[in-house]
């Protein structure tokens, strides 16, 4: 209403209040968490997904680790992109959120046990998850790494749309996990690749949020 007291006016009202270093924190938790929730869902289900989440989940059908720890040491060559996108201080955050999904993903090999998933559910819950979890990070300074920060570095050296560049490799992604999955499990992987973009295309844009 209109002239409401209790209505937020003025310069106050945009200016958005910076979040705390205990709230940055707890984020950056709250997205370990959930990117490596995720991980499991779409692991369990014989799935992959785009991005760095997609490319340790592929290696993992070869390599017997857990995809978030391959996650954090395949992302380890992107950190230089992390520095040279975003700068020192969104590095060291990435840099930390890897080794917190690393420690998560051990912690939840040993304390999670999925008996049966169906591909839809995992596909997206498991993409609708690890978006949050990417909200989260992106909206307290930090990020995951890998093709994520490689396509912010694209754009700013040499100006290619850094949304052209994710779908490039998201497709790229997709396609050489033909190797190890099903056409089927294909389709599916798709879908949670939209679960996670949907995310990121509601809530991760100018105007949405005013915390910083």
């Amino acid at each position: 209403m209109i002239g409401d007291k209790n209505e937020p006016t003025g310069k106050s009202a945009s200016a958005g209040v910076p979040h705390g270093r205990i709230e940055d924190i707890y984020a950056l938790v709250v997205g370990c968490i959930l990117l490596t929730l995720g991980l499991a869902l779409l692991k369990a289900a014989g799935l992959v997904t785009g991005g760095i989440a997609g490319i340790a989940l592929l290696v993992s059908y070869l390599v017997p680790l857990p995809p978030g720890l391959l996650f954090t040491i395949i992302n380890i060559p992107f950190f230089i992109f992390a520095y040279r996108a975003m700068g020192a201080g969104f590095m060291w955050k990435t840099i930390a959120v890897n080794a917190g999904i690393a420690g998560l993903s051990l912690a939840m090999g040993a304390g999670l046990g999925i008996a049966r998933i169906e591909p839809v559910f995992a596909a997206i819950v498991g993409g609708t998850v690890i978006g949050m979890g990417i909200l989260s990070l992106a909206r307290h300074g930090a990020g995951v790494g890998g093709t994520g920060v490689l396509t912010l570095w694209l754009y700013k050296r040499y100006g290619i749309n850094a949304g052209i560049s994710q779908i490039a490799f998201d497709v790229v992604i997709l396609l050489v996990s033909l190797s190890v999955i099903s056409p089927s499990r294909l389709g599916w992987s798709a879908l949670s690749v939209v679960a996670v973009s949907g995310i990121l295309i509601a809530w991760h844009r100018p105007g949405r949020y005013t915390g910083f």
